[in-house]
């Protein structure tokens, strides 16, 4: 990528642009929308094959663990090869993901389907977050970080809303619902070989395919401060993501089998619009603000288990949705803010597998408490522990703010005029001056 001369403004994105910027949204999209398809079902696997609480865990971790592998080892490949020949190859192992859930007979089908669809999304979410960040148009500004962080919740709730329709409407659902994927699937590998690359190839792709985290110093700084609080909202959606179903029909016994889906639908469909409506404020104040929803989100969660409320339930799924929002966009743009172009798949990959972990790592503790004391005692575990780290959150948070306000103004008319610029080399890039006017406004 080319740097901007001193003085000028970066060159507005052609029209033809928009297009491009479509289709790498529409993959983020479609790639979530296929990670939380499955949860309506789990009712249905649960009831043919006889799974417990603690497989249906290990089925929704297996996909986590999978992306987070694929993360580490391909979190930067998109920087060398270039982001369309990672993508592709990520749409066709995703085709086949979709067409061995079609197939599945057992658990250990749906496992194997679940981790094909992890590597798949692991390789493409860096890849096409890092070119949605490629495509940024001055004219726009903070739009793919905007996009990076509203496309997943949008994915998820999509693909939540859908498959439930089809659970209640749709012949054969656990074959219709990847059929229909399939197809989209397929829709944007047609559309992406005519798509122009956005980044220039460079050596060291194998090298880049070593495990590893890139992370720039400073992006780390703003991760370990955001840590807790996204830790926090990505544990309670994984939990409503894999035991929100059996946790739904203990709390009403006679409800409806797709109610189980629409509370994980809940928290996403809450997530994405405040993901827009919080891109304004700045990043630290979005996520000390979403963690502070996440306590009483919780409190909701443990009313709902004792009253036997599922208007308290999906109350508190909403306001977890909110948390979920406000965190992860925050959090997101503190992260990526200062990272120069051509690191940005790499830091990306980095936020996605601490994301990750804490989505799958306490899904499986849940589901193993599951299986020993019951799901009651897990899920006053889990929620108290999401809210114990929302705490911690709100407590760094502030901590951080009050000591920004404290610092003193730096003295700049004491330094000669000349002190606040240098002149980079031709090997630097440029600053990502879009997003950090976004981060400012």
């Amino acid at each position: 990528m080319q740097s901007v001369p001193a003085g000028l403004a970066p060159p507005r994105t052609s029209p033809s642009g928009r297009l491009p910027f479509a289709l790498h949204a529409s993959i983020l999209i479609a790639l979530l929308a296929a990670s939380s398809a499955p949860t309506p079902l789990y009712p249905h696997y649960q009831a043919q094959w006889q799974l417990s609480s603690l497989d249906i865990t290990v089925v929704f971790s297996a996909y986590a663990l999978a992306l987070l592998i694929a993360l580490l080892t391909t979190g930067t490949l998109s920087d060398h090869v270039g982001r369309r020949p990672v993508l592709l190859g990520a749409l066709a192992v995703q085709v086949a993901s979709m067409a061995l859930f079609a197939t599945a007979g057992g658990l250990t089908t749906l496992v194997g389907a679940r981790v094909l669809q992890g590597i798949a999304t692991g390789a493409a979410t860096s890849a096409a977050g890092a070119a949605l960040l490629d495509l940024e148009d001055p004219a726009r500004p903070g739009r793919p970080a905007l996009a990076n962080s509203i496309a997943p919740m949008t994915g998820m709730a999509a693909g939540v809303l859908a498959a439930t329709l089809m659970v209640r409407f749709a012949p054969v659902p656990t074959i219709t619902v990847y059929a229909a994927l399939i197809a989209v699937f397929a829709a944007q590998a047609i559309a992406l070989v005519s798509t122009p690359e956005t980044v220039r190839r460079r050596p060291g792709a194998l090298r880049s395919t070593r495990p590893h985290l890139a992370l720039p110093s400073t992006a780390a700084h703003a991760l370990l401060l955001n840590g807790a609080g996204v830790v926090a909202v990505w544990a309670l959606g994984g939990f409503y993501s894999s035991l929100g179903p059996g946790f739904t029909r203990l709390i009403s016994p006679g409800g409806p089998e797709y109610a189980g889906g629409m509370v994980f639908f809940t928290l996403t469909a809450v997530a994405a619009p405040t993901v827009y409506f919080t891109r304004r404020m700045r990043a630290d104040v979005s996520a000390l603000l979403g963690s502070c929803a996440v306590i009483p989100a919780a409190v909701l969660t443990l009313g709902a288990l004792h009253l036997a409320g599922p208007v308290l339930l999906f109350a508190g799924a909403a306001l977890a949705g909110f948390g979920f929002g406000a965190v992860s966009q925050g959090a997101l743009r503190a992260v990526v803010d200062s990272v120069p172009a051509r690191e940005k798949g790499g830091t990306l990959a980095s936020y996605y597998v601490l994301s990750y972990l804490a989505m799958s790592l306490p899904a499986i503790g849940a589901g193993a408490l599951t299986a020993g004391f019951g799901l009651r005692a897990a899920a006053l575990a889990y929620a108290g522990c999401v809210a114990v780290l929302a705490t911690v959150a709100v407590a760094t948070l502030t901590a951080s703010l009050r000591s920004r306000r404290r610092a003193p103004s730096p003295d700049t008319h004491s330094r000669p005029a000349t002190s606040n610029y240098t002149s980079a080399s031709p090997d630097t890039p440029a600053p990502d001056i879009s997003v950090l006017a976004a981060h400012n406004r």
